[in-house]
């Protein structure tokens, strides 16, 4: 299954990694890291994760990671990373 980042997602984590970079660049890489586990091993079940409540499709799917939400969407051979959030809801809800 191929994994499509969305720039809404990649303009995010970069906003989140900036701010953990700014007290560890290790913390900071590390996180990223993880983000990007976390999403590959989605590829494995995409549909054990939570529906999304927002979107009102069977394919939105909702990654808890950490405190944070990574939404995705489950096409046919693809798994498309759409934002990854925290309190606030992101632009597309």
């Amino acid at each position: 299954m191929n994994i499509i980042l969305t720039e809404y997602f990649i303009e995010s984590l970069g906003k989140i990694v900036d701010f953990i970079a700014k007290g560890s660049e290790a913390r900071a890489d590390k996180f990223a890291d993880d983000v990007f586990a976390a999403i590959q091993s989605a590829t494995f079940m995409p549909k054990k994760h939570r529906k999304n409540e927002f979107l009102g499709d069977e394919n939105a799917r909702d990654i808890i990671f950490k405190g944070y939400v990574i939404t995705f969407c489950i096409k046919e051979n693809e798994l498309e990373v759409l934002e990854i959030f925290k309190e606030n809801l992101p632009s597309f809800y």
